[in-house]
């Protein structure tokens, strides 16, 4: 009697595994512009543009030229924004008094990123005594009050655009220290800062090849909002009579000039405001957006 054979037991098939992706080595795409962003963008673009090119294309371009027989005339053809209780062109101030903001607002973002960014970088490298006799020194700037401390200094020294610009930067210094201070602080536990000083590489080295250029993103966002708050100041001194002296246009003296005929020719303040405040929202937006990291998953 045989007995019979038990079937043959085949091991089951395993489903096939999907092949992994490739690798993308390609370049990665940039991030896409929002709508904001390029408004911004185009705002700031066109106040240069006519800050430059005004006074070439238009014939006999003098913000201190009074028309005397049109004072306080509304908008129209030959005077587009109207003209003050001395008829001088609104149009050609703003634009004047544009330089005199800008000319603030570069030496504010120029001081506070040498100053804070050199204070920052040493705070956070060394700590230690370092970091706290510099961080005593932030806390005392930042709990004086800042336009009045301004004022007394212009007061002494005078008004004029490299005073009130150096000293308005001086005021962001803690601020910019703060941030890069913060950074560096961070950056200091990461595996590449620690590899190279495993590695004995010069401490300038590392600062120059892997601190810098993480610290730098962060700090140039941070001028953008600098830059804001220098305008705002600018402003707010020349309307409180501490910035440059009249006849000299600045935005915050052309709207303190018009403040005793808002009722009469509201033009005169208003315009100026208006383009401080659309040229304040553009830079504080581009800021914002430089210093927001881009979403997951979106195109870049």
């Amino acid at each position: 009697m045989t007995t019979a054979e038990p079937p043959a037991v085949t091991a089951p098939t395993q489903p096939a595994q999907p092949a992994a992706p490739a690798a993308d080595t390609g370049p990665r795409p940039r991030r896409r512009p929002s709508i904001g962003t390029l408004v911004a963008a185009g705002w700031l673009a066109l106040l240069a543009l006519t800050v430059l090119l005004l006074p070439l294309l238009l014939p006999g371009f003098d913000p201190l030229h009074g028309d005397f027989a049109h004072p306080s005339a509304p908008p129209a053809p030959g005077h587009w924004l109207g003209t003050d209780a001395s008829g001088r062109d609104v149009l050609q101030r703003t634009v004047a008094g544009a330089r005199a903001s800008a000319a603030v607002a570069a030496l504010t973002a120029t001081v506070g990123l040498l100053g804070g960014g050199a204070l920052g970088l040493a705070a956070g490298w060394f700590r230690g005594p370092v970091d706290r006799l510099i961080g005593f020194t932030t806390d005392v700037l930042m709990s004086v009050p800042s336009l009045v401390l301004v004022m007394i200094a212009v007061s002494l020294r005078g008004p004029s655009l490299p005073v009130i610009g150096v000293l308005i930067g001086l005021l962001t210094v803690p601020h910019f220290t703060r941030v890069v201070r913060a950074v560096v602080l961070s950056l200091n536990e990461r595996g590449f800062v620690q590899a190279a000083r495993m590695l004995g590489t010069a401490p300038a080295r590392i600062l120059r090849r892997e601190i810098l250029p993480h610290v730098a993103p962060a700090a140039v966002g941070f001028a953008f909002t600098a830059t804001t708050v220098a305008i705002v100041a600018e402003g707010s001194l020349s309307f409180l009579g501490f910035g440059l002296r009249p006849p000299a246009p600045s935005w915050g003296g052309i709207i303190a000039e018009g403040r005793t005929n808002l009722g009469s020719a509201p033009w005169i303040s208003l315009a100026p405001a208006a383009v401080l405040c659309l040229t304040v929202l553009a830079v504080n937006y581009l800021g914002e957006q430089l210093r927001s990291p881009a979403p997951k998953g979106a195109a870049r």
